[in-house]
């Protein structure tokens, strides 16, 4: 009997692997590359890269929760939104300090602005993610993706 394009599939290949997004609203369909200004560090995970020199690139497929609280999620707001995210992620997962928690809510309020965000809606969003942000930025909160595969065994 010859070989069936069923039998040369690797068992491995037979699973359907997939995780369950909980509180993503968005997800970013190519690479995003922006300078953070938070210099010295360096990481690489399957979504965020950020090099020594600041450079932050949010890979595609990056998934993100958008503006939070009771907002507009407006064009004007979705690129800082995307930022702020990734750098509180990297806060989370304590590749960056706490302490760049107020440069990561400065940051969303200058892209917000340079969006087209009026001056006074981008200093409230800053204010309200300045007092309210600290649970999402708490180091150490990073949960670890749990991957499923069906069927199991």
């Amino acid at each position: 009997m010859g070989e069936t394009a069923e039998s040369r599939i690797k068992p491995q290949a037979r699973q359907a692997c997939y995780r369950e997004l909980h509180r993503y609203k968005y997800q970013l369909m190519k690479p995003y590359v922006h300078d953070v200004g938070a210099s010295g560090f360096e990481v690489d995970t399957d979504y965020l890269r950020l090099e020594e020199d600041g450079t932050l690139e949010i890979k595609s497929a990056y998934a993100w929760d958008g503006p939070s609280g009771p907002t507009r999620h407006t064009l004007n707001f979705m690129r800082g939104s995307l930022v702020h995210d990734a750098m509180y992620q990297l806060i989370r997962m304590e590749v960056v300090p706490l302490s760049y928690k107020d440069h990561a809510d400065r940051l969303l309020q200058k892209v917000c602005r340079e969006d087209g965000m009026s001056w006074f809606r981008a200093w409230y969003v800053y204010l309200a993610v300045r007092w309210f942000g600290h649970l999402s930025a708490k180091p150490g909160t990073q949960e670890p993706i749990e991957i499923v595969c069906a069927p199991g065994g």
